[in-house]
């Protein structure tokens, strides 16, 4: 039985990039998904992917770029402001400016670099290296 659909998917996503895989489906999915799987395109840590429709809700095909050391999922999902970012940074990232925390906002889900030049707070949820 499956309860958290985002840490299912970025277990699948870490392992078959750690098996050296160009290719992973991931399934079921997400706009949730849709949206942190947006977030690793922007920062080159996949490829591409697509939604193909299979008549059961779907599944996203993932082309890995061999990029990814860890990602994970933030539980419990922490509120945190713009301000206090940096100390989240330090938490789960490896180093200063290597990798990048995803947050859930009320302007949409945004990498921490993003929140902290628009100078807005949320929900961690992910975070990648």
């Amino acid at each position: 039985m499956q309860h958290d659909l985002l840490n299912d998917a970025l277990v699948t996503l870490r392992h078959a990039d750690l098996d050296g895989q160009p290719h992973v489906r991931l399934a079921p999915t997400s706009k949730l998904i849709a949206e942190v799987l947006r977030i690793f395109r922007e920062h080159q840590f996949i490829d591409e992917f697509t939604f193909v429709s299979n008549g059961r809700g779907g599944e996203y095909d993932v082309k890995l770029s061999r990029r990814i050391n860890y990602c994970g999922v933030i539980k419990p999902r922490i509120s945190v402001s713009h301000e206090r970012l940096e100390r989240y940074e330090a938490r789960f990232l490896p180093a200063q400016d290597f990798g990048i925390l995803v947050l859930s906002t009320n302007q949409g889900v945004v990498s921490h670099r993003d929140a902290r030049e628009k100078k807005i707070g949320g929900r961690l949820l992910a975070y990648v290296y």
